[in-house]
């Protein structure tokens, strides 16, 4: 279900309570809130809430997670893991940002960033 933001850009929401089981595909921004038992391939931001948890593969641009994950994730730009999270899994990313007292058992992979040349 897409939300509007104040600033007014869309974003989809899966509210606490509800429950995914298959393969979830969006163009825009995401929130979990819920859980999902399936790939997500999410084209914006995931934010995965506390009470969220995400059971699979992940393709986004960049993900903050506060609760948690287990499966493969490839996050183009960065990944967040708050206090809060839960990482079990592989993980490829071109930036990590790991919290004090978030859990994160898995391998990481840094991706190369391209420099641009003045």
């Amino acid at each position: 279900m897409a939300t509007q933001h104040n600033s007014g850009t869309l974003y989809n929401a899966l509210t606490s309570g509800s429950k995914i089981i298959g393969t979830v595909i969006t163009d825009s921004d995401m929130r979990v809130d819920g859980s999902i038992e399936g790939d997500v391939k999410c084209a914006g931001k995931l934010v995965i809430g506390e009470k969220g948890s995400v059971k699979g593969n992940v393709e986004c641009q960049s993900a903050e997670v506060m609760g948690k994950v287990e499966g493969k994730l490839d996050v183009k730009e960065t990944l967040a893991l708050r206090a809060t999270s839960s990482l079990d899994g592989e993980v490829s990313t071109g930036t990590l940002v790991v919290e004090p007292n978030a859990t994160f058992n898995g391998s990481c992979t840094m991706t190369n960033k391209v420099v641009s040349k003045k």
